[in-house]
C-alpha cells in the first residue's frame, strides 16, 4: 500500500482502533476541524477512504464532499446512518462488522428479557432503597417455557432462538419472507406474532423501511402480560405510543437498549419500574469490541490491497 491511503475519520472510534488505524493509514480526525465543511471543500479530494461508526453513520452530503472516495468502513452493523445509495451511485464500497457481534447481543437481549420479566434492576433498587424492610417484593413473570417472538430473523434473530431454546421457548419469528433451514415458524403479520407472543424482541435494521415498525396497533397485540424487548435501532418503534402503552399498563413491561433520539430517553421512562433503560451497550463488551475493530481493519487492508472489502452490507 504505497502511498499510504488517506482515511477521514468521522465520529470518535474505539481508541484501539483509532491507534491502530493511524499506525497503518494517513488518518485524519474530521472532528478536530473548527469547520468541517470549510475543511472538506479545500481538502476533501485528498481521502479515498472513510472510517466512522453505526452511530454516526455518512450522509449523502459528506460522501459528496470526497469526490475521490473508494470505500467506506463502518464500526457496527447497522448501516442505516450509511447513505447506501449515495455510496453506490459513486462506486464506493461499504464495509460493516457483521457476525462478530451477534453472540454479545443475544446474551443482552436474553438478559433484557429475564430482567424485564423477573424485574431484577426493579429489585435491585427495592432493596438499596430499603423497600424489602417493609414488605416483600411484587411476583415477577416466569421466562422459561414461555412464547417467544422475534421480529426479523438475521444473524442475531437467529442467535437469541438458540438462546431461547436453551430456556424451552416457543418460537415464532417475523419477516418479510420466511427464512430457510430454520425450524422456527414464520408469521406473516406482526400483529398476529404480537398477540401469539408473551415476549416480543425486535431485531430488525433501522432506517425508512422499518420506522416505527412496532406502533400502537402492534403493542396493542402484545398486551397487559406481554414483554417488548428492542436490541435493534430507536427508529423501530413508535416511543411516545410504547411509552403511553407502558404507562397505562397496556403491555406488562419492556427492555430497552436503544432509543429515537440518542443519548436522550423519554424522561417518562424514568418514573416507570416496568422498564429496563441500557444505554445502547448490545455489543459493548471488551471481546466483541475488540473483534469489530479488528474487522474494520481487516476490511480496509483487503479494498486497499485486493480491490474488495470483506464484509459488505448483506
Amino acid at each position: 500500500m504505497s502511498p499510504t491511503p488517506r482515511l477521514l475519520q468521522h465520529g470518535r472510534l474505539l481508541p484501539e482502533l483509532e491507534t491502530a488505524l493511524a499506525a497503518e493509514f494517513d488518518v485524519h480526525r474530521l472532528a478536530e476541524e473548527a469547520d468541517p465543511a470549510a475543511f472538506l471543500a479545500a481538502q476533501g479530494q485528498h481521502f479515498t477512504g472513510l472510517v466512522t461508526s453505526a452511530g454516526v453513520g455518512a450522509d449523502a452530503a459528506l460522501i459528496a464532499a470526497l469526490p475521490r472516495l473508494q470505500v467506506i468502513a463502518s464500526f457496527g452493523v447497522g448501516v442505516d446512518l450509511v447513505d447506501l445509495d449515495a455510496a453506490a451511485a459513486g462506486g464506493i464500497q461499504v464495509s460493516c462488522t457483521p457476525d462478530v457481534l451477534n453472540d454479545c447481543v443475544a446474551d443482552l437481549a436474553m438478559g433484557l428479557m429475564l430482567d424485564a420479566a423477573r424485574g431484577i434492576s426493579a429489585a435491585d433498587r427495592y432493596v438499596r432503597q430499603g423497600g424489602w424492610l417493609k414488605a416483600r417484593y411484587p411476583l415477577g413473570h416466569r421466562v422459561s417455557g414461555r412464547r417467544l417472538g422475534i421480529v426479523g430473523l438475521g444473524r442475531i434473530g437467529r442467535t437469541i432462538a438458540r438462546r431461547a431454546g436453551g430456556f424451552d421457548m416457543d418460537i415464532r419469528y417475523h419477516a418479510r419472507r420466511p427464512v430457510a433451514d430454520v425450524a422456527w415458524r414464520h408469521e406473516p403479520e406482526l400483529v398476529a406474532l404480537a398477540e401469539w407472543a408473551d415476549f416480543l424482541v425486535v431485531i430488525v435494521a433501522g432506517g425508512a423501511g422499518t420506522r416505527h415498525l412496532v406502533d400502537a396497533r402492534v403493542l396493542d397485540a402484545l398486551g397487559p402480560e406481554g414483554f417488548l424487548i428492542n436490541v435493534a435501532r430507536g427508529s423501530v418503534i413508535d416511543e411516545a405510543a410504547l411509552v403511553a402503552a407502558l404507562q397505562a399498563g397496556r403491555i406488562a413491561g419492556a427492555g430497552l437498549d436503544v432509543f429515537e433520539a440518542e443519548p436522550h430517553v423519554p424522561p417518562e421512562l424514568f418514573e416507570l419500574d416496568n422498564v429496563v433503560l441500557l444505554p445502547h451497550i448490545a455489543s459493548g463488551t471488551v471481546q466483541t469490541r475488540r473483534a469489530m475493530a479488528e474487522l474494520v481493519l481487516e476490511n480496509l487492508r483487503a479494498f486497499y490491497s485486493d480491490g474488495r472489502v470483506l464484509t459488505p452490507p448483506a
